[in-house]
């Protein structure tokens, strides 16, 4: 819309800015455009309600990385305090002198004293997971689905489709034989993955690169050729319908998606860890996000609420994804293996998303936060 025309509804919105400064401030949030900034954590909904000390380990290993890079470099997120690794030294310092076990009440006050918090809106929340794949580092009856590394050169590389027929044949790129072409496939759909081979031994895969064709979900193309009910789509649904297909049909299907994902071995990760998200850190199950870093820092904490059968917690932005774009829009990591997996492709819900930064001088009267609809 041009920025020269009124949008419905701005006159109310004008109106209510002329309003007594004892109402103003109930009509705050309408009055401005974007995040809301300078609300203190305590007034969040839902905020003494997380056990915040489970954040802990992942709002440390944002706290490493951040100290790797220079203090200028840049994080993203929108206009203020946190956009640069400089502004979260004080916070750093005040987490690195914790001494463990950390009281749950000294880390909540911590927070409190260094952040505060931007209202990005109510957006949608999904999960994702790292699947755990059964494999071989050669070709076999059993083991017959390549996963590749990512071809030398610019793109934009073969479709899925050319790829299964075979346009990367013997070039050496492949990196393991897995034995479910599905479990490939929602492989491909996560990003990362551990491969079991015969011996024991769990590959870490990492993403790559991308073959630079669009994504296309397969959901919507079963869901259009009345395969699955729109109510009852999920990731276990699509799953389902695969392997109950033809190995022909199931093809088809999933080629419907020419986009094709590229991995590359991780090293030097832990069991107990997860895969290295986007910020470049191991991600914490039910901790880490991912999320648009045009909208929210690089490594910055992230507080959720309102969300249907799920308590608010306190999250950490440490990834990004494809399709994770707008400022309440996130991702949450779950773990890995099937528990993890039935968790991740159930979850699409509303969320009321805020992103906690570093403290700057505010107002006396703080910006208030409006309440969460009450059942």
């Amino acid at each position: 819309m041009s920025p020269t025309k009124t949008q419905p509804g701005a006159w109310w919105r004008r109106a209510a800015c002329r309003l007594p400064a004892a109402l103003a401030l109930l009509c705050l949030q309408a009055c401005t455009q974007g995040p809301q900034p300078n609300i203190p954590l305590d007034t969040l909904p839902g905020w003494h309600e997380d056990t915040v000390h489970e954040a802990l380990p992942a709002l440390r290993r944002s706290c490493t990385r951040w100290s790797t890079m220079p203090p200028d470099a840049a994080l993203g997120g929108p206009p203020g305090p946190g956009r640069q690794v400089a502004d979260w030294a004080p916070a750093c310092q005040a987490i690195a002198a914790l001494e463990d076990p950390v009281e749950p009440r000294a880390l909540r006050r911590l927070l409190a004293t260094h952040l505060q918090a931007l209202d990005q809106g109510t957006g949608t929340l999904t999960g994702y997971f790292e699947p755990v794949l059964r494999g071989s580092t050669a070709p076999s009856p059993r083991h017959t689905t390549p996963l590749h590394a990512l071809p030398p050169g610019p793109g934009p590389h073969p479709s899925r489709a050319a790829i299964e027929a075979g346009a990367l044949r013997n070039r050496g790129l492949e990196l393991v034989w897995v034995d479910d072409a599905v479990d490939a496939f929602f492989l491909h759909i996560q990003g990362s993955g551990r491969v079991v081979l015969a011996d024991g031994t769990v590959l870490r895969l990492g993403y790559a690169g991308q073959n630079g064709l669009p994504y296309f979900a397969i959901g919507r193309l079963l869901i259009q050729r009345g395969e699955i009910d729109r109510a009852a789509m999920s990731m276990q649904a699509i799953q389902a319908w695969l392997r109950q297909a033809s190995p022909a049909a199931a093809a088809e299907v999933m080629q419907a998606n020419p986009s094709y994902i590229f991995f590359r071995p991780l090293e030097g990760l832990a069991a107990h860890e997860g895969p290295l998200g986007s910020f470049g850190v191991p991600l914490t199950p039910q901790r880490s996000v991912a999320v648009d870093v045009e909208h929210v820092p690089q490594g910055a904490p992230v507080f959720m609420a309102g969300v249907e059968n799920m308590p608010p917690r306190l999250l950490v932005a440490q990834d990004t994804g494809g399709a994770i774009r707008g400022p309440a829009r996130a991702d949450l990591f779950w773990g890995w293996g099937d528990e993890a997996g039935a968790r991740a492709g159930g979850l699409n819900q509303p969320a009321r998303i805020f992103v906690l930064v570093p403290r700057q001088p505010a107002p006396r009267s703080l910006r208030m936060v409006q309440p969460l609809p009450r059942e």
